[in-house]
């Protein structure tokens, strides 16, 4: 039986529905390059900001079999180092990978300029991350906390990537409760498409030490733990926005984990901690996976189960 896993997105064509999820490997064009020869359909690179940022003190990561806690604080390299890796990449690849980029910003200045800058490099989406929960000390509350807010910033930001050709998509926080009705907000500001989820906060004490784990003490919880919390995120965005395509992300381990994602509304799937556990080569794996599961239930074209389990209620 031949299966068609291919999906589009935002009209570009994706392989598979598999992308490597904003950072994890995402540094660099040799690392981007590797995710995809290793079978992700596209990738994200890490969220990157105007200045470099050095990001939080050791110890900053931290797993368990069942979750993964980072407190890494958005460190890179800044926009003007990111924007030679986006060349080197498309110019390694032969432009054959969707590259997302990412940006965060301390202002809506600096998304703005920031914004720009990418944009101008030949990257196929910007995604915009307004969820990060470990910095909060640093920028105050995570925007994406607030409808009006993300969705002031997406009516900006989008003036700048519809003036440069690129499709924005808004990165939203599973802490915020209200996360659908901010997806619809940022759809009517004018995003192309939604990510969700990021990370959610939480944090580890050592019994031993009587101590927080993390210098920051407060992380990002992903892995298997988050799975639940993004899958009814995904699945509450699809029943609210009207016309916009969801990047379904957090807790994906395996191919099962990525169909339910797509079952629950999303059209594709990021994949970033479950290199912690399976290796790099996840990528690929979860996409054989996912080609087993197709052929079992004889399914011919992966877009057909795009939000197919709330046509079953």
């Amino acid at each position: 039986m031949n299966t068609n896993t291919a999906i589009t997105f935002l009209g570009i064509r994706f392989r598979n529905p598999i992308v490597l999820a904003s950072g994890i490997l995402g540094v660099t064009a040799a690392s981007l390059k590797r995710c995809a020869d290793l079978g992700a359909g596209g990738v994200t690179m890490k969220s990157v900001s105007l200045q470099p940022r050095t990001g939080h003190h050791n110890p900053t990561m931290m797993g368990t079999d069942h979750y993964f806690l980072n407190a890494v604080g958005l460190s890179n390299p800044g926009v003007h180092e990111a924007v030679k890796e986006v060349y080197e990449f498309k110019k390694i690849t032969r432009n054959k990978v969707p590259l997302i980029g990412s940006i965060f910003g301390g202002s809506i200045e600096e998304f703005l300029e920031v914004a720009h800058l990418l944009c101008a490099a030949p990257i196929d989406i910007l995604e915009v991350n307004l969820s990060c929960p470990n910095v909060g000390d640093e920028f105050g509350c995570p925007l994406a906390y607030s409808a009006q807010i993300a969705s002031d910033i997406t009516r900006k930001i989008k003036k700048v990537t519809a003036k440069q050709g690129v499709p924005m998509v808004i990165k939203l926080s599973p802490n915020a409760w209200n996360i659908a009705q901010i997806a619809a907000a940022c759809e009517q500001a004018g995003a192309d498409a939604i990510t969700a989820v990021n990370t959610v906060s939480g944090m580890a004490i050592d019994a031993t030490l009587q101590a927080p784990v993390l210098a920051n003490m407060v992380g990002g919880v992903s892995g298997a733990a988050l799975k639940p919390i993004a899958l009814k995120a995904v699945w509450d965005i699809f029943t609210t926005v009207k016309r916009i395509p969801i990047i379904a992300t957090g807790g994906v381990l395996n191919g099962e984990d990525a169909i339910e994602m797509m079952l629950a509304g999303g059209t594709l799937v990021g994949v970033g901690s479950a290199v912690w556990w399976r290796g790099p080569e996840v990528f690929g794996a979860i996409v054989s996976e996912i080609i087993k599961y197709m052929k079992n239930k004889k399914i011919h074209s992966l877009s057909t189960l795009i939000g197919k389990a709330h046509h079953t209620l």
